[in-house]
């Protein structure tokens, strides 16, 4: 489905984003994977079997020097990218009445600004060859239904903005969309209340849970010409908990 795909993926030495970086290889394109934590991308890197197609590069997406490097290697050595996968984030799981003002500021830098970095630095070089691309941008339920750490959920809801805002900006280059998943097998989990986890899971109407390679196969139906129709657009995956 990704044959002449070039796709940068964040925050792709773990969970999601490292399901993603799979599938995506899997799917035949070329991946630049970038994370903060250089141990995850070596892992990364030797676990995978076409690991020939994948180029890992470490940054911290929340700044914003550190991401006019990344795109000035862009420039050089892959500069017919196509495809952006936003997922880099962190979900502190505190309450808004304990949050500090620089546990704010972390939150906000990383799952709001760095979205906005690599959108804008994407969103240039596409436009400006009059190509095609694609962004996805991953979101949350915490955004559409409230979370229980605020500082969260109102970074998740302001990507479901940015999504809308970019898809109207970037037209007709490049298709924006954002995938807001319901509660997802990884080590983030293990942070969420139990009264929390147990709301979401009453709710959801399919029983088997939502894992990482399913978000994966979402995210990669969305960079694919499959998706050519969709921009603008919010995906639920949440078992259907949630019916709008």
């Amino acid at each position: 489905m990704l044959k002449n795909k070039r796709i940068i993926v964040t925050g792709a030495g773990s969970g999601i984003g490292k399901e993603i970086v799979r599938l995506c290889l899997d799917e035949g394109a070329t991946v630049i994977a970038c994370d903060i934590n250089k141990q995850s991308l070596e892992k990364l890197n030797s676990n995978l079997d076409n690991s020939n197609s994948l180029y890992t590069y470490q940054l911290d997406v929340s700044k914003y020097e550190n991401v006019v490097e990344f795109f000035n290697y862009i420039d050089s050595r892959h500069s017919d990218v196509n495809g952006l996968v936003n997922n880099a984030g962190i979900y502190l799981a505190k309450n808004i009445l304990d949050y500090l003002e620089h546990d704010i500021d972390k939150v906000l830098d990383i799952n709001i600004k760095g979205f906005i970095y690599f959108s804008q630095m994407f969103g240039k070089r596409v436009i400006s060859k009059e190509a095609n691309g694609v962004i996805v941008n991953m979101s949350s339920v915490s955004g559409m239904e409230g979370s229980s750490d605020a500082i969260y959920g109102l970074s998740k809801a302001a990507i479901l903005g940015l999504t809308k805002s970019c898809a109207m900006n970037f037209s007709p280059y490049i298709r924006v969309n954002a995938v807001a998943p319901t509660m997802v097998n990884t080590t983030m989990m293990n942070t969420i209340p139990d009264w929390r986890k147990e709301e979401y899971l009453d709710h959801q109407l399919i029983k088997s849970p939502v894992t990482p390679q399913g978000v994966a196969d979402t995210v990669v139906f969305l960079l694919s010409d499959k998706a050519k129709h969709y921009t603008g657009a919010t995906f639920d995956i949440n078992n259907g908990g949630y019916l709008r």
